[in-house]
């Protein structure tokens, strides 16, 4: 009985911030959103596709992400440039990472204080 991989991580904005949440995720972070099974869409929020894993973006009112370490890592090709896309481009605060040995890193929240990480492995 064995683990394959992870299917999907679902992560939770606010019910009114759907919309928002759409355009950090597809637009600023240029993830393909999916569609989500029809028994599914009356739950509001929408999926995402990361090569074969998948996002799932949920509502809740009254949770707070900033409480929790909980977190999505972002496995990158360049960690400099989204460094750069995501600070200069776009405004968005950087916090440095502890450092791994082996991996450059850091970390942002994104609109809903939700943790991200984004992480490559170096050569």
């Amino acid at each position: 009985m064995t683990i394959l991989h992870i299917h999907h991580v679902q992560i939770t904005v606010p019910l009114d911030q759907v919309e928002a949440a759409r355009a950090f995720y597809c637009g600023v972070m240029g993830l393909p959103e999916i569609e989500k099974p029809d028994s599914l869409k009356l739950r509001g929020g929408f999926w995402l596709q990361i090569g074969a894993q998948q996002i799932h973006v949920g509502v809740e009112d009254g949770f707070d992400p900033r409480a929790t370490k909980g977190h999505i890592a972002y496995q990158v090709e360049d960690a400099t440039a989204w460094r750069t896309r995501l600070s200069v481009v776009k405004g968005v605060e950087i916090a440095e990472s502890i450092p791994i040995p082996g991996f450059e890193r850091f970390e942002f929240r994104d609109p809903f204080g939700i943790r991200c990480e984004i992480i490559q492995p170096l050569e």
